[in-house]
């Protein structure tokens, strides 16, 4: 069975190693300046990206930088909706002066979270995507208020995984307050991704089978490991014959 698929990292972020991820990845989700990032950190990220062929995006984030945008707040749908519609504006005319056409939308952190559980936030993200640019493709989970809000707005999906973290018996990650939320050993992780690609399937932290679908595979480019991990991931996935290319609008 052939097998394609992206592999996508957090960039933009201020982590240190973006330059050594890009060599490894094929999409760079780019922070947009609500959680990390000003106008300066996305040309960069853009052109570095643009200078490796990987494919980028916007990553847009609820207004946190204290709590790099993974504290869930109070925000009504109206608020979400200007706030990603304000991202992706910027991030459009800087990829557009750049000479690149950004690829695809997936939310950060808090924003990610919320929107994939939570109808009238997933309604507000989509809307404003497609608002935007309705050929963006937006990177969600399977199954979840997100997908299906892009999809009602006739929006592309690439379906998302996780290769670095855990997963809950629903579907959701694992809360990053908990110990058991980061995988950090690629070795382990290697056969868990392979598994959701050719079965469909990840096993939770309680031992239970949770159905995903695999279209773009996430690494958190924050994660110390972040450049070891990336690089043993993809030795093995491409050991294993799976080819790694950024999705592509097909609508």
């Amino acid at each position: 069975m052939s097998l394609v698929v992206d592999l996508n990292a957090d960039l933009g972020e201020g982590a240190g190693h973006d330059e050594a991820l890009l060599d490894l990845v094929t999409s760079a989700n780019i922070a947009c300046g609500f959680h990390a990032g000003d106008a300066g950190t996305i040309r960069a990220s853009i052109e570095a990206a643009r200078n490796r062929n990987v494919a980028v995006g916007a990553h847009p984030s609820l207004f946190d930088r204290e709590n790099f945008g993974r504290k869930e707040l109070a925000v009504e749908p109206a608020e979400v909706f200007d706030a990603v519609v304000y991202q992706l504006g910027i991030f459009q005319a800087i990829a557009e002066a750049c000479g690149v056409r950004a690829n695809h939308v997936k939310p950060h952190g808090a924003l990610y979270n919320m929107a994939a559980r939570n109808a009238e936030l997933a309604h507000a993200v989509a809307r404003a995507v497609a608002s935007v640019d309705e050929k963006l493709i937006l990177f969600a989970p399977v199954n979840s208020a997100l997908a299906r809000a892009g999809e009602g707005q006739n929006l592309q999906i690439a379906h998302e995984v996780f290769a670095d973290r855990n997963y809950c018996n629903d579907g959701s990650l694992v809360s990053r307050s908990r110990p058991d939320a980061l995988l950090h050993n690629p070795v382990e992780s290697a056969p868990r991704v392979l598994r959701m690609l050719r079965e469909g399937k990840v096993r939770s932290v309680d031992g239970v089978d949770v159905d995903v679908r695999v279209e773009t595979i996430c690494l958190h480019g924050d994660n110390p490991e972040a450049v070891d991990f990336a690089r043993a991931l993809r030795v093995q996935l491409e050991k294993e014959g799976v080819r790694l290319r950024a999705p592509e609008f097909s609508k």
